[in-house]
């Protein structure tokens, strides 16, 4: 990839025929560019917390549904007729 520098629109020379100053100037702003942007792509603490509340809605949802089928009549009634037959039998 080349890059160029323009001069005016439409007259650009490509970056390798830079005077030697003026190019080691360029590549070393580019650097301190590209590693800003690597740091700023970093902080994700917003989403961690974001995962975490939706994780902890859900669960609780799936918990509010598992309480409502087991106090239940029937799943209640099976429950209990399965322990007393548990307690007959030892």
């Amino acid at each position: 990839m080349t890059a160029v520098f323009a001069i005016r629109p439409g007259a650009g020379r490509p970056f390798q025929h830079l005077p030697g100053v003026w190019r080691r100037r360029s590549r070393g702003a580019a650097g301190r560019v590209r590693r800003a942007v690597r740091h700023r792509g970093r902080s994700d603490a917003g989403m961690t917390t974001a995962e975490y509340a939706v994780g902890t809605l859900g669960a609780c949802a799936l918990a509010a549904g598992l309480y409502k089928v087991v106090t239940s009549a029937a799943i209640t009634g099976a429950l209990t007729e399965m322990l007393e037959r548990a307690l007959r039998a030892a």
